[in-house]
């Protein structure tokens, strides 16, 4: 569980609704189920910080030395070695 609440769909700008359509897409393919992972909302609390953060993610995915299907799993896996919750 997060210190912080996150931001509340009711409260964002249009830049962050689109930014969490394109993050809801993403999740739906990878699991099957559209919603919004907890540490995307509280990266909205500051917009600058969620573009970069967006940016950096499709700087990852545009990588192609790497399978997505195997980039996926190691990033699983790293989340449950250092036992992050989301």
């Amino acid at each position: 569980m997060a210190r912080m609440e996150g931001v509340s769909e009711s409260k964002i700008g249009w830049m962050t609704r689109l930014i969490f359509w394109f993050a809801k897409r993403k999740i739906g393919k990878l699991t099957g189920e559209a919603r919004l992972v907890e540490p995307l909302k509280i990266t909205a609390h500051h917009p600058k910080l969620l573009m970069a953060l967006g940016r950096m993610e499709m700087g990852q995915d545009s990588a192609k030395s790497v399978p997505p299907a195997l980039k996926s799993l190691a990033s699983l896996k790293t989340a449950m070695l250092i036992g992050c919750p989301f």
